[in-house]
């Protein structure tokens, strides 16, 4: 048996607390449930001490994914809430995750419905999760609405796996070059100089600019850090404000090498999965559109959106503000059109979203087949600008001695 530390409260609100010998946090909250007690907290007396960082703390897609598809398979056998939230919170590997599965047990044990106590948690269970699961609570499909839920957080963490597995081969290799290149400016220059120095005479402007660099990396490295930590520093400050938002996402989707286009298709593909899923689980248009505008990742896709909500509250369509904004292109339109003309809006939705997540994929796939060749490019680069500007003196010397 463990020893468990518990906070809880009768029907009057009065507090009580204690400890207690039990097999498990389940037992313990049996008992106090018998002893006509709300469950306010459980936990084990020799953990509740302990430090607990939360700093670095966050759910994965995969967790949340994971548990959204049990808490489904559990409602649809006939499982109450609260018991399925119990199971889960026992078999939850990550920490965070569980205190929040603990936080939502309290509050649908206090008597909250399931999506109320979801949005007290907005770090983990975004807008979407809340009202998908808020409109399965009214409709009576709670199960079918949480399996939509974890399709498109699968569909999501897909993508950003996509995109990540397709940039670590560039960010690797360029990593490499910027190591190599700091090991022969800081270690190789340094021996050149002092064979220049004896050979005397003017250096070429591209020794000199190697030269000068050496020494600002040997003798200013702490400011070059510092330099580097504030330039990072200041760019996160600006990209936070509305201002910089806005023109960091405008910026991303101009950026050359199809780059910009990568970040389109994504853009567009969560857009239209989105939304797809909202008005397939029976969310209300316009609540549906405002979660698409808040999770959209990107602000010129939210402005776009803010726009079909005033011309859906003034009885206009979504299809026609679709069209006067560049990020989405003319096919989208004319889908979303003929969707809403047939009443099948969140087919077309789907289908768009599935069109342009193959439209990543092979995207990503060209991306990766030309960034190859120009990190080889980039880094015989460097390192050939290194090499040269050190041999091109020692050539100089030798002309003369000829």
């Amino acid at each position: 048996m463990a020893t468990y530390v518990f906070k809880a409260m009768d029907l009057t609100g009065a507090k009580a607390a204690g400890e207690v010998e039990a097999d498990s946090k389940q037992v313990v909250a049996d008992q106090l449930k018998a002893r006509g007690l709300i469950v306010l907290d459980i936990a084990d007396k020799h953990k509740s001490r302990e430090l607990n960082l939360k700093l670095f703390q966050r759910v994965k897609a995969d967790d949340l994914t994971i548990f959204t598809r049990q808490l489904a398979t559990m409602v649809a056998s006939g499982m109450t809430i609260l018991r399925a939230l119990f199971v889960l919170e026992s078999q939850t590997e990550n920490d965070l995750l569980k205190e929040t599965i603990v936080e939502v047990r309290k509050d649908v044990e206090a008597g909250l419905p399931l999506s109320d106590a979801l949005e007290r948690h907005p770090k983990v269970f975004n807008p979407l999760f809340v009202a998908m699961t808020r409109s399965g609570e009214t409709g009576g499909m709670l199960d079918q609405s949480l399996l939509r839920v974890a399709d498109q957080l699968e569909k999501d963490a897909a993508l950003r796996r996509q995109v990540r597995a397709a940039m670590a081969y560039p960010l690797v290799v360029l990593s490499f070059a910027v190591c190599v290149l700091i090991a022969l400016v800081a270690f190789l220059v340094p021996v050149f100089v002092g064979v220049f120095e004896q050979f005397g005479g003017d250096l070429p402007l591209i020794t000199k600019f190697t030269v000068k660099l050496s020494e600002l990396m040997t003798g200013w490295w702490w400011a070059m850090i510092l330099a580097t930590a504030g330039s990072v520093f200041g760019f996160r400050k600006y990209i936070s404000t509305d201002k910089g938002r806005a023109n960091w996402d405008k910026f991303k989707l101009r950026v050359p090498m199809k780059i910009g286009d990568i970040v389109q298709k994504i853009a567009l593909a969560r857009w239209s999965r989105t939304l797809s899923a909202l008005v397939s689980a029976g969310v209300p248009l316009l609540q549906a559109l405002d979660i698409t505008a808040k999770t959209a990742g990107n602000r010129v896709v939210e402005d776009a959106m803010r726009a079909v909500q005033e011309s859906v509250k003034n009885g206009g369509s979504i299809a026609d503000p679709l069209k006067a904004s560049p990020v989405f292109p003319g096919m989208v339109s004319h889908m979303v059109g003929v969707g809403e003309e047939t009443g099948a809006l969140d087919t077309m939705l789907t289908k768009i979203a599935d069109f342009y997540e193959d439209q990543v994929n092979a995207a990503v796939k060209q991306l990766t087949s030309i960034l190859e060749p120009v990190m080889i490019v980039v880094v015989g680069g460097m390192v050939g600008f290194i090499v040269i500007s050190m041999y091109l003196p020692l050539f100089k010397v030798y002309d003369q001695i000829k």
